[in-house]
């Protein structure tokens, strides 16, 4: 279980007739056995074996009759690493590491479902059920990125499994069930609520858990998380804790975000995944005023790949992304997850805001390509004559060869070069950094230091509270950044 996962329930009644209960709460379950009876079947344990060669390992070259001769023959000795005449032609031993999660069948032909980083690089899996019985195991197929894992298990007779249910139509406070193998303790059961939906734990790009206190450990990684109908809704991932046990802070994958990950490692042993192919920031309140969209919302492009589908579609760095395949982006982190899990080829609506006025694009979905992180973004080519000025805390400098050197930038970036922050603006909160080029202001090109005062006096003549700059690092890297101009 990854560390970032006992909690008990008090049930407290009150008799007065002056504390009824609400009308809409529902009392806890009497009992747990009956769903628990009707799911363990369905529930494994995974161990996983890695085995590596060992290095051989020599005594250090001491010297004869030195003090510590007899210490270090006794230290390898007890390692079997050296002495006793192992030396340097010793025969390496392999070395073996293993590791216990849980998974759960989905298919009764033998398909099982766990985390990622239970089986790791392992060489040797097995799976075993509830009634001791223990199958070999193979992979069908693995994915990092929302750490799941589909296993195939050869069995003579059909296996129990589970169903998934839906994840999206959860609440907080409802009530759920795990099943695992904690700390080696196989088919232990624990209960408790949902405690909130949609959790980003920052552990990768799809971060969309369920957080439950029901008692998750060390073991219970890759387990079921189950409603109160016997369908799985999570599968057990991480903990929060600052003791590597349980604190009640649980999370797990939810069943909307997994199955479709799963259909795909079963149907290509790989994932696919659909790929937009544009670099995206969040909006804040100031960028969302300055872009005229009245709320903070949506995905905001800051660069677009050469090579992507975004590119031929009409899409343009600085539109806001507001809805996604009829599905809204309520912020940037909704996008990744919604474009991942559309279907490559497909041809979607995408609503965006483009100056303040909203318009729709259709763009047919790439494949998103492992190691394929960074966009080659455009910059606007333009002239860069020689002058200073200053605004919004920035002293601003057109291009010349000396800034270009001195601040190692790139030889096809263009803009107006920032020369110095003032610690007490606007500007340098939002960590503006001398060496940064000023590409755009208010989504138009700026070729000089005059540009941007002139931009910045039209935006407080229209009455507005915030100016939209794209920056740029010397490596050509962009980001939208809206600093103040009251």
């Amino acid at each position: 279980m990854r560390r970032l996962a006992a909690s008990f329930f008090a049930v407290v009644t009150f008799v007065a007739a002056a504390m009824p209960l609400p009308a809409l709460a529902r009392a806890a379950p009497e009992s747990f056995a009956d769903l628990a009876d009707s799911v363990t079947g369905a529930v494994v344990n995974i161990s996983a074996s890695t085995t590596v060669e060992a290095r051989n390992r020599t005594l250090p070259q001491l010297p004869p009759g030195t003090p510590f001769e007899d210490l270090f023959e006794e230290f390898f000795n007890r390692r079997g690493q050296g002495g006793g005449g192992g030396g340097e032609n010793a025969p390496s031993r392999p070395r073996s590491s293993n590791s216990l999660g849980s998974g759960f069948v989905i298919d009764p032909s033998g398909i099982v479902v766990t985390n990622n980083h239970v089986i790791g690089e392992a060489n040797d899996i097995s799976v075993i059920f509830s009634d001791g019985t223990r199958l070999k195991a193979e992979i069908v197929g693995k994915d990092s990125k929302v750490d799941l894992a589909v296993l195939r298990v050869k069995s003579d007779k059909p296996l129990k499994a589970v169903k998934f249910g839906d994840s999206d139509a959860l609440r907080p406070g409802d009530w759920v069930m795990a099943i695992g193998n904690p700390f080696g303790l196989g088919g232990s059961v624990t209960a408790g609520i949902v405690s909130a939906r949609g959790r980003n734990i920052e552990s990768g790009p799809y971060d969309n858990y369920i957080q439950t206190d029901a008692a998750i450990n060390k073991g219970n990684s890759g387990g079921p998380l189950f409603n109160m109908n016997g369908e799985v809704i999570g599968i057990n991932t991480a903990i929060l804790s600052p003791t590597g046990g349980s604190v009640g802070i649980g999370f797990a994958v939810p069943a909307s975000t997994a199955v479709p990950i799963i259909e795909q490692l079963r149907e290509f042993g790989e994932t696919r995944r659909g790929w937009l192919g544009v670099r995206i920031q969040n909006v804040d309140d100031a960028t969302a005023e300055a872009l005229s969209l009245g709320t903070a919302r949506g995905a905001l492009i800051a660069g677009i790949d050469d090579k992507g589908p975004a590119k031929p579609s009409g899409l343009e760095v600085g539109d806001v992304i507001v809805k996604f395949d009829g599905k809204d982006v309520k912020d940037s982190r909704d996008l990744p997850r919604i474009v991942a899990s559309t279907p490559v080829g497909k041809e979607v609506d995408v609503s965006i805001v483009r100056k303040g006025q909203e318009m729709n694009k259709k763009v047919t979905l790439g494949r998103l390509e492992d190691g394929e992180k960074q966009a080659n973004l455009q910059q606007p080519p333009a002239d860069a004559p020689t002058v200073t000025r200053q605004a919004l805390g920035l002293s601003m400098s057109g291009m010349t060869d000396d800034l270009r050197r001195r601040y190692s930038l790139k030889d096809d970036l263009k803009g107006v070069v920032i020369t110095r922050v003032d610690p007490n603006s606007n500007a340098s909160d939002k960590r503006i950094q001398a060496g940064e080029v000023i590409v755009e202001v208010n989504q138009e090109p700026v070729t000089n230091p005059a540009d941007v005062t002139k931009k910045i006096d039209d935006l407080k003549t229209q009455g507005r509270k915030s100016a939209l700059l794209l920056v740029s690092n010397a490596q050509g890297e962009v980001r939208f950044v809206a600093l103040s101009i009251e």
